[in-house]
């Protein structure tokens, strides 16, 4: 892989439109492969720049990177390489070196108290427990007013460790579930891109609360 130059921020930021950086919360490695916790904020990055032809082949602060445009808007992917509980030492570094405001980040990452799934857009929030959020809001100086992708892998069964949970692969019904998930993520992120999230958040919402109430009785 390449690492980025400088051109491209100067490409980027100083054009009519501010980029979009959208930023898949996971973990690096062979051994994470397909989990629960650690690949799904992976996966939709790499849906959404497959969907629009961007290369995610260079190296920069600390995440695997790609740039191009959804129309005119110029967007951002990143996938940190430094491990879950250490995704702000890249999320931060990268929206400082591009001087976005955090109105313009948007981070994906697995929920647990979601239906496995069903996605949610929010413009704002805590971080719910959640390891790689926390690192986030701590690198952006305890800022949370940044937008939330959140992708439902469902609750543990019974007593199940949480932990354990998390660290496993899915099974095919949930698999399946992602898969469909997917594309639906990316096309609000085009509609995010055109109508500004207000807009696409509304319509999305109130689309998933149905699959949500679909799919919250079902096992995986």
């Amino acid at each position: 892989m390449l690492k980025i130059n400088r051109f491209s921020r100067r490409c980027f930021c100083t054009g009519v439109s501010r980029p979009w950086l959208f930023v898949g919360l996971g973990n690096p490695g062979d051994k994470y492969q397909g989990t629960r916790h650690n690949q799904v904020g992976f996966q939709m990055v790499d849906a959404f720049a497959e969907s629009q032809g961007i290369s995610m082949n260079t190296i920069h602060c600390k995440a695997i990177f790609g740039q191009g445009f959804v129309g005119d808007a110029p967007v951002l992917l990143a996938k940190p390489q430094t491990y879950m509980n250490l995704s702000g030492e890249s999320t931060g570094p990268l929206a400082a070196y591009y001087k976005l405001p955090l109105n313009r980040v948007i981070v994906f990452h697995d929920d647990m108290n979601l239906p496995c799934g069903v996605l949610r857009l929010h413009s704002t929030g805590g971080h719910g427990r959640h390891n790689g959020l926390k690192s986030v809001i701590y690198h952006f100086r305890g800022n949370r007013e940044f937008a939330r992708l959140r992708i439902g892998i469902g609750s543990p069964p019974g007593q199940m460790d949480p932990k354990a949970f998390l660290l496993q692969k899915f099974n095919a019904i949930a698999r399946e579930r992602i898969d469909a998930a997917l594309p639906e993520g990316v096309e609000v992120l085009k509609l995010l891109v055109s109508k500004g999230l207000t807009e696409s958040a509304r319509h999305f919402n109130t689309q998933q609360k149905y699959k949500h109430i679909r799919l919250q009785t079902m096992q995986t």
